[in-house]
């Protein structure tokens, strides 16, 4: 069963987080609302994903993630954001 996203949940505890690699939150939204290679993060205490997508101006970005259901809605939470090294690139753009 699919779910349907109905937002982003920012806060103070989050957003600091990522905006210190220059990564804004339109891009990590752009991210996550478009089709990225989305694979479990292996945190122990939280099902947590990583995501790795291109923003619309072709920046790639890594992303850890989690969905939060407040109210039967579930909002995506970014725990870290930042945009991918030459490397990393190299290596997502041989596995699409």
């Amino acid at each position: 069963m699919a779910m349907k996203i109905v937002g982003f949940d920012w806060d103070d505890g989050n957003w600091p987080k990522c905006a210190k690699h220059g990564v804004s939150r339109e891009e990590i939204e752009e991210v996550l609302l478009d089709t990225p290679s989305v694979m479990p993060d292996p945190h122990p205490e939280e099902p947590r994903m990583r995501a790795i997508g291109k923003t619309a101006a072709g920046r790639h970005v890594f992303l850890v993630f989690m969905a939060r259901e407040f109210n039967r809605q579930i909002f995506l939470r970014t725990i870290s954001a930042r945009f991918m090294h030459q490397k990393e690139i190299a290596h997502y753009e041989n596995k699409i």
